[in-house]
């Protein structure tokens, strides 16, 4: 009779243990909310085990968070993970009398995932009626098995909402991508007064980096190189919407420095002065051969003739970085026949080479004096070579554009 009733122990145990996995199974199956799930746990351990108190640790973004607790007070919190279970590496009952903040509990059962800790389990006041002699430290591992289900399953949901995330993140930099391109100009002007290249490399997929070429008469040209503050696809909208206005303003309006005033006000009204834009603005007029300009915060254009290099640097603040635009200066400078003519962003201007030291600093000037003997074909892929050789082993921190130009 005593070895019957043994074997129906442990058939109940046995019958227990498949019923409280297909129970937990059956929860991850359905895809319940994280809150279910360790609902679920705790019911398990609480109204099935009649375990007194328990608290889980589950570390979550770098941090330890603490998704199921009960029959504990804020006084059996552990105040630090790290410090106080470095050397926990299996199943280990505590000495109650040993200090430190782990005291009011029994049990700790670390919950290791990819070789590293993913979860802590602590339980305290372990009923030894329940389900027989021990059974709590006899089936220790079987709750371990338990703890070690939930704890990977509410990861997996952790990591399957950041791919759901970095997925979304880079459908959304893609479509910028789309935008930013359409926003580059396909053809720019090669005829028997211009002569134009542009070069192009965003840092990221998705840059802040802008540049246009506008004929707004049949004597006049506009060069725009523009850079918006932030990346991605508010950027890019803030970018697509800066080209618009541009262009509209640039049909009624010729005065480069109200051009920039009507620029101010709508960046200002789109963004509220949480995003800007660097934005060097040129005129050129091929009968007068005057070149105005305005620059606003960004590196300035640089004319080159004959070895020597003029910068372009009059300007004003960055448009949309205030309400109103407190001064401004349009400059102006007749062209020689033969001057090349750079405008760029500043992926170019402050890019470092191993000593900490930007390419305006050393050899930027130096490198556009050279380039002035090449044909329009050759002076950006020069440039970029020369740029490519100072940087050496640094990577690029930012986008990459350069308009070249020479005045017939």
């Amino acid at each position: 009779m005593q070895e019957i009733k043994g074997r129906s122990n442990v058939r109940s145990l046995k019958d227990f243990k498949l019923s409280t996995l297909l129970e937990l199974t059956n929860a991850i199956n359905n895809n319940l909310p994280e809150e279910r799930l360790f609902a679920t746990f705790e019911y398990i351990l609480k109204d099935q085990l009649n375990i007194g108190k328990a608290a889980i640790y589950l570390r979550q973004d770098n941090e330890w968070k603490i998704p199921l607790k009960y029959g504990i007070h804020k006084a059996d919190l552990i105040l630090n993970i790290e410090e106080e279970l470095r050397a926990v590496s299996d199943i280990t009952v505590l000495d109650t009398g040993d200090a430190g903040s782990n005291q009011s509990f029994d049990v700790v059962i670390p919950i290791y995932h990819q070789s590293s800790p993913l979860a802590y389990l602590f339980l305290g006041d372990l009923d030894e009626e329940a389900r027989g002699a021990s059974p709590i430290i006899k089936h220790l591992s079987f709750i371990q098995t338990l703890a070690n289900i939930t704890s990977v399953a509410v990861e997996n949901k952790r990591l399957e909402r950041e791919h759901i995330e970095q997925e979304r993140v880079m459908q959304e930099l893609h479509l910028a991508s789309q935008m930013q391109e359409m926003l580059l100009p396909k053809v720019l002007p090669n005829n028997q007064f211009l002569q134009v290249a542009a070069h192009y490399k965003p840092h990221l997929e998705v840059g802040g980096d802008f540049y246009d070429i506008i004929q707004v008469s049949e004597t006049e040209t506009v060069f725009c190189m523009a850079d918006v503050s932030g990346k991605g696809m508010a950027a890019a909208i803030i970018m697509a919407n800066f080209q618009a206005n541009l262009r509209a303003n640039l049909k009624v309006e010729r005065d480069l420095q109200q051009v920039m005033t009507n620029l101010n006000d709508i960046v200002w009204d789109n963004a509220m002065g949480e995003r800007y834009i660097t934005c060097f603005l040129a005129k050129y007029n091929r009968e007068t051969r005057a070149l105005e300009y305005v620059n606003a915060a960004h590196p300035a254009g640089v004319l080159v003739h004959k070895g020597k290099s003029i910068e372009l640097g009059q300007g004003c603040v960055g448009i949309g970085m205030f309400e109103k635009i407190p001064t401004m200066v349009q400059g102006v400078e007749t062209i020689v026949p033969g001057t090349l003519f750079l405008c760029f962003t500043d992926g170019i201007s402050e890019t470092e080479n191993a000593k900490e030291e930007q390419f305006q600093q050393k050899e930027m000037m130096k490198t556009f004096s050279a380039a002035e003997r090449l044909s329009i074909e050759e002076v950006n892929a020069f440039i970029i070579r020369q740029l490519d050789g100072f940087r050496g082993k640094n990577s690029y921190n930012d986008d990459v554009a350069l308009v070249s130009c020479r005045f017939v």
